[in-house]
């Protein structure tokens, strides 16, 4: 059992857990378009016979403030993608306009901006609850290397220390994304 392995290991799960929550978050609706907030939705393309990312199956743009432009590589996959549009949580309804769907971004009601906070809230929590998991499972991993005798109980100590500092910057680095996030939706 290598102590330091077993910190990396840690510190790499505990970054993943961040960025993917950084990553959820793009995908929250805040009232103005972004490519991200469609760019993940997976659609079934009947004609290739399996389940692709939108980014991989078209261009996606942003004209103006309001709308999405999605422009398939492909024609044929058209209504594939209007119907995974239409059957994601987003709410939205685009419309077919030659070989383009035209997606417009209505504004948000106070009510469905205060869902959307919810909505991060509970994104934050779910990626701290992954935070504190790659915590116990480096602290399990540090006293099995102490029961084994590879590392002292005085290195346990500072290394559970160590691991604890490493679990409070990443657990205020989230705190500080969700406010930010928070704010960015509530902003009319």
């Amino acid at each position: 059992m290598d102590p330091e392995m077993t910190m990396l290991e840690c510190e790499d799960a505990m970054t993943r857990a961040v960025e993917y929550a950084i990553h959820e978050f793009s995908a929250v609706r805040t009232g103005k378009a972004s490519p991200a907030l469609v760019e993940g939705l997976d659609v079934h393309v009947h004609s290739y016979g399996s389940h692709m990312k939108l980014k991989q199956l078209a261009m996606i743009s942003t004209p103006d403030p309001r709308l999405i432009r999605i422009e398939p590589f492909d024609p044929a996959t058209l209504p594939d993608i209007d119907r995974a549009i239409r059957e994601s949580r987003l709410g939205l309804n685009g419309s077919i306009e030659g070989k383009v769907i035209r997606l417009p971004i209505p504004v948000l009601s106070q009510e469905r901006r205060e869902q959307m906070v919810k909505l991060i809230k509970q994104m934050g929590e779910e990626a701290k609850v992954r935070v504190r998991s790659a915590r116990r499972d480096a602290l399990e991993s540090l006293k099995k290397g102490e029961k084994e005798s590879s590392i002292t109980e005085d290195d346990l100590h500072r290394l559970e220390k160590e691991v604890q500092g490493i679990t409070d910057k990443k657990i205020a680095e989230l705190d500080q994304h969700m406010a930010s996030k928070e704010k960015e939706v509530l902003t009319v």
